[in-house]
């Protein structure tokens, strides 16, 4: 941790020349006296860094000693700005490791090149949680982390519909979708996916493990998702849906579902309406109150069962707001 923070010291002296005590201690998050150790400590390790007294004061290097990162261009460089990584990498216990990554990647642009990069911090934010999603307690993601990257079987206690369950985990890899994260993991030579923050146990063990040479974490995520998908929506509705709608299911489905039901779709009619195929619940009820959400921008042309649905959800919402009064229905 100590090697990490002087390493930021020397690229944040670098970076910005001079830099008082109080500045460094913000930027690092320690107290001053700490950095006082630490300027020590460089100069004691031949490192060039002076400091001078007074409230305009502070430390820096001498002029003309720097270490530069190459081998990135300006494109990647500018591109690491806009990953977004420092949350999840935080998360994952790297976030000092990803602090002096992006130092270095700034260190190593050229002075005019460096607002561009400061740009791009002022203008773009990455948030990838949904709204009103909370944000998922997960307190033994780094503990999961570290066993993945080691190759290190986990024993877990386990959170399942049914109750909680003790596992022994061969963990393959880690996802973050949504906001969320997930543990890909092998347990009796079947491989599933754990939701991380339903970990309420881990213990790392020393026992390591063979991962399987044809294993490949993108393809298993992108099947297992689409499984997921199809599994949470195996019916199929016709509706004639309106372009306010298509902008309406981008938001609600997302966007390669949108996409997913341009390709499949009939010819555009008046005012841009047309006819696709939407996945649905099985449960013709369930299946109606999802579509009720797009309101008068879908009409469903079938199956039957969920047309009548439709209208049966239709009569009892007109019941409800037929009169202009409060509802017939008690409270408590």
């Amino acid at each position: 941790m100590k090697s990490s923070r002087l390493i930021r010291i020397l690229l944040l002296l670098q970076l910005n020349g001079q830099m008082s005590a109080v500045r460094l201690a913000e930027e690092l998050e320690v107290s001053v006296r700490t950095v006082y150790r630490d300027a020590e400590a460089l100069m004691m390790a031949g490192v060039p860094i002076y400091s001078t007294p007074g409230p305009t004061g502070g430390y820096r290097l001498v002029d003309g000693w720097q270490t530069r990162l190459t081998g990135l261009t300006t494109e990647e460089a500018e591109a690491l700005f806009l990953s977004g990584l420092p949350g999840p990498a935080a998360e994952l216990g790297l976030g000092t490791v990803v602090a002096v990554a992006g130092l270095k990647v700034e260190n190593a642009l050229p002075p005019e090149l460096r607002g561009r990069t400061a740009r791009i911090r002022e203008r773009f934010v990455l948030d990838a949680p949904g709204w009103f999603s909370g944000q998922d307690p997960v307190p033994h993601l780094a503990g999961i982390a570290d066993a993945v990257w080691n190759g290190r079987k986990v024993a877990v206690r386990y959170e399942r519909w049914a109750g909680e369950v003790d596992r022994v985990l061969e963990p393959l890899g880690i996802v973050l979708k949504g906001g969320l994260w997930y543990l890909v993991a092998r347990a009796e030579e079947e491989i599933h996916t754990y939701r991380v923050s339903r970990v309420h146990e881990l213990r790392v063990l020393d026992e390591v493990f063979d991962r399987p040479v044809d294993f490949d974490l993108e393809a298993f995520w992108e099947a297992n998702a689409e499984g997921y998908e199809e599994a949470m929506y195996p019916e199929t509705a016709r509706v004639r849906i309106s372009p306010a709608g298509m902008e309406r299911l981008a938001v609600v489905r997302g966007s390669q579902a949108a996409h997913a039901a341009l390709l499949g779709s009939g010819p555009v009619h008046d005012l841009g309406w047309r006819e696709v195929d939407l996945p649905v619940e099985l449960e013709p009820a369930q299946a109606a109150r999802d579509l009720l959400a797009y309101g008068t921008d879908v009409e469903v042309i079938g199956p039957a069962a969920i047309r009548r649905a439709l209208r049966d959800e239709l009569l009892a919402l007109d019941a409800m707001y037929r009169s202009d009064g409060a509802s017939s229905h008690t409270i408590g």
